[in-house]
């Protein structure tokens, strides 16, 4: 087997010896832009989520397929998910024991969905 690569975590410098804390301009992201420019990790951060709510608004009302933790897969209409992900609504859920009109999926419990 291939081993995978690790990314290296790079850190700011530490405090030099007359200031209190980080100097801005040690602050640098991973690609060697600052933090927080459009090009730096909070920038692709920001279009990253920003991409990821758009799909799923347009995910609204579209046929969905849940794999649970259990091992489970259900189906259903994708309704919404709250902002920390920690839930989904999904209405027409189809599962082993039957349909129920609107559920609640807990986000620990789904490893994978699609649309």
């Amino acid at each position: 087997p291939i081993p995978v690569p690790v990314p290296i975590l790079r850190l700011p410098r530490g405090p030099d010896g007359s200031s209190r804390g980080f100097s801005p301009s040690s602050r640098q992201a991973q690609d060697g832009s600052p933090v927080g420019s459009p090009g730096g990790c909070r920038g692709v951060r920001a279009a990253l989520r920003e991409r990821f709510l758009r799909v799923l608004g347009v995910a609204r009302g579209r046929p969905s397929h849940f794999s649970l933790r259990s091992g489970v897969r259900v189906d259903g209409v994708f309704g919404a998910a709250d902002v920390e992900f920690r839930m989904f609504q999904v209405d027409s859920l189809r599962t082993p024991l039957g349909v129920e009109a609107a559920a609640l999926l807990r986000g620990s419990d789904v490893l994978a969905f699609s649309f």
